[in-house]
This record gives structure tokens, C-alpha cells and sequence, in this order.
């Protein structure tokens, strides 16, 4: 995590309880454990980090410009799917703010300004964030005419007869739950980390996947053989830091982007291919 080696960071170790004279950890068969000196280390070092971050988020956001740098974090479904037609737009209209897209399925830390903005499918919990609902997402199953045209019609759970893409072994997605509890462990052939990965074994013809509607519903060589399963349905949040939703940036980001979401909500809920076929 701090991107040093081991030897490294024990000499910084040594180094820094040499200077103090006294011992910070514990070594026991190569696990370190905090000592008292330790811990109350920890606690001043984790209070100084938090003044630092406050007062980092209270001046920037006083900052009234539309200029500077601007960091979101999305999953990689809504990255590939949607968000770069939203942010083309919004960089003709702001042109002076350079955007940082970081595309990754876990939450990373707004209260430590991993990143600015965050686009999830779920509820801001810490009283410290500020969020705006911008729709539900859906999710069916889909896959690809070449995988149904040798298998039988799909039913009703557990889809006897059918092969499933799924997530890997340790996955905590909702959509994973859904199908270890849905359909038999052998019926799921194939797994894959990344939902862009699992949307192209559908192409493939391996199996039948549970994805978003938004990613599924766009692509004209898959389609949906269920309509939404109503226990996935997710709710979609644009988040920031309370701090920081009246700095200029953010503000126009949740103007433009967060509209422009919005508008794309039927996408989002899974109803506009529904609506127009």
C-alpha cells in the first residue's frame, strides 16, 4: 500500500523507534502488533490526518472557480456504458476542469479524498456525505441468439437445461447471491470478475449472465430472456463530501452529469427496450 518494500519499511521502522527510544510493535513470528507507545501513535497520527483532510475539503470547498482538477469513481459497467458521452458534454461546457475518471467496483473513501465524486448503486450511509438519487437500476438475464438457438425455452428458476456466467468465488455482488442461491452450483460454467468480461462470454454464446440493463439493453447481439429481477433492482446516487458540494466544479458536475443521468433514467430502469419493442 505505501509502494516500498519490506526492507524499507522495517529500516524506517527501526529508524523512527530508535529515535524515540522506545518500542512501537511487538514481533512475534513476523506478525507486528501495536504496543501502548504504539497505539497512542496511531490515534495522534489518525487526528492529524483528519484536521489535514478538513481543512483541505474546507478550502477547496470555498473554491468558486470552474477550473482545476475534478476525480469521479465508477464501476466499470457504468464507465464503459454511459459516462463518457456525459462527460464529453461537460467538458464542452467547462473546459477549464481536467477530469480524473476512476474506474473501480469498490467504494473507494470520500472522507479521504480518494476521490471527489463517487457514482454507486447504493445510499451514502456517513453522515458526512451529500448524495442525489438519480434513478434504479435493473437487471435481467440476457444472452446471445447463438447460445438459445440449441437450448430449451427459458423458464422459471432453476432454468433447467441452461449454463450460467457468474462472478468469481469470492465475489459479494448482489447479482452473485442471486445466482448461488437461484441456480446450481454446475450450471455456472464460467466466471469472471468484470461485468464487461461476463457481457462478452454472453456474446460468446458460453451461457446466460445477469447484467445491468443499461449495459445489456445496448448491445443489438444479446438480449434479455427475463425482464428485470425486481430483487436486484439497485438505486443509483451521485455522492460527495458535504464539504465539497458547493465548490463551483462539483456543483456543475452535478448539473450536467447528474442531468444528464436523469435522462437516461428508462435506460437505467430497464424500460426503454421494453417500451419500444
Amino acid at each position: 500500500m505505501l509502494g516500498h518494500d519490506h526492507s524499507t519499511i522495517f529500516r524506517w521502522l527501526n529508524s523512527l523507534e530508535s529515535k524515540l527510544q522506545v518500542q512501537l510493535f511487538e514481533r512475534d513470528a513476523g506478525i507486528y502488533r501495536a504496543t501502548d507507545a504504539g497505539e497512542r501513535m496511531i490515534l495522534a497520527a489518525e487526528r492529524m490526518e483528519e484536521e489535514a483532510l478538513a481543512l483541505d475539503r474546507d478550502i477547496t470547498g470555498r473554491d468558486a472557480r470552474l477550473s482545476g482538477n475534478l476525480r469521479i469513481t465508477c464501476s466499470e459497467s457504468l464507465a464503459y456504458r454511459l459516462l463518457n458521452d456525459l462527460l464529453a458534454s461537460f467538458r464542452a461546457r467547462h473546459d477549464g476542469i481536467t477530469l480524473e475518471l476512476l474506474v473501480d467496483n469498490r467504494q473507494l473513501d470520500l472522507l479521504r479524498r480518494e476521490a471527489d465524486i463517487a457514482i454507486r448503486a447504493t445510499r451514502p450511509i456517513e453522515g458526512d456525505l451529500f448524495g442525489r438519487q438519480i434513478a434504479e437500476t435493473a437487471w435481467a438475464l440476457y444472452a446471445s441468439p447463438k447460445y438459445l438457438c440449441d437450448r430449451p425455452e427459458v423458464t422459471i428458476a432453476p432454468f433447467k437445461g441452461h449454463r450460467f456466467i457468474g462472478w468469481d468465488t469470492a465475489a459479494v455482488a448482489a447479482a452473485a447471491t442471486w445466482l448461488a442461491e437461484t441456480v446450481p452450483g454446475e450450471a455456472i460454467v464460467y466466471r469472471s470478475s468484470s461485468l464487461i468480461n461476463q457481457m462478452m462470454a454472453v456474446k460468446a454464446g458460453i451461457g446466460m449472465a445477469l447484467l445491468p440493463c443499461y449495459l445489456g439493453d445496448q448491445e443489438d447481439d444479446i438480449q434479455s430472456v427475463s425482464g428485470p429481477e425486481a430483487a436486484l433492482t439497485r438505486e443509483l446516487w451521485l455522492i460527495t463530501h458535504k464539504d465539497l458540494r458547493n465548490t463551483a466544479r462539483v456543483r456543475a458536475f452535478f448539473d450536467v452529469v447528474g442531468q444528464g443521468l436523469i435522462d437516461r433514467r428508462e435506460l437505467l430502469e430497464g424500460v426503454l427496450k421494453r417500451r419500444l419493442t
